[in-house]
């Protein structure tokens, strides 16, 4: 009877091809995003008929390797303390993810190239959800304000981040500065106004 180890190996290889595919497009496309599939397939070592065989789509190969970014930081994000003063794990919290961002940054654009707005939305929900449990602990501490939607003020903190990432990258911020910089923005936009808390304005 044959033996029935080639197809286990050959799973196995292909997995292994895979991996070092969605590596590629994420080292690629985090250095420009408008790698092309030949820039790819040689950077992982293998041909494109073999690239297309694990993914038909550019599409589908960016989106992986958004995926594959996401979870790295994911890993980095959950390790990070959010106990205590929401002001300080807010900070604590920046400092990672702003490093993230700059890392990400070029991979999101060729994301957002072929991607639709709600993937995008829907790929980076954990994150925003991080922020949003945070911010609502601040505001239920009463140190974060309330006046403004929730939706509004994790929005702005995303924005905050990938700002930063953009001057760090052309030169005009430090990068031994960003940490404070992003951390001084947003808890500007978070501190509870000088006159006091007023009544929230709209839905979550």
């Amino acid at each position: 009877m044959p033996s029935a180890e080639p197809r286990p190996r050959r799973r196995a290889d292909a997995e292994r091809s895979i991996a070092r595919v969605v590596a590629a497009a994420r080292t690629c496309l985090s250095q420009d995003p408008d790698a092309t599939i030949d820039d790819i397939a040689k950077a992982a070592g293998v041909g494109r008929m073999t690239l297309y065989g694990h993914f038909p789509t550019r599409a589908a190969l960016v989106e992986a390797a958004l995926v594959e970014a996401l979870r790295a930081g994911e890993e980095t994000l959950s390790a990070v303390d959010l106990s205590g003063d929401p002001r300080d794990a807010l900070a604590r919290l920046l400092e990672s993810s702003w490093s993230l961002v700059a890392e990400s940054a070029a991979l999101l654009q060729a994301a957002q190239g072929v991607l639709p707005a709600g993937r995008l939305r829907e790929l980076h929900a954990a994150p925003a959800e991080r922020v949003q449990q945070l911010i609502r602990r601040g505001q239920e501490e009463k140190v974060f304000r309330t006046d403004l939607p929730m939706s509004w003020l994790v929005s702005a903190v995303h924005h905050l981040l990938h700002a930063a990432s953009e001057e760090e990258s052309s030169g005009r911020l430090d990068g031994a500065d960003v940490a404070y910089v992003v951390t001084a923005s947003v808890q500007s936009l978070l501190n509870v106004p000088s006159s006091g808390v007023v009544p929230a304005v709209g839905a979550e």
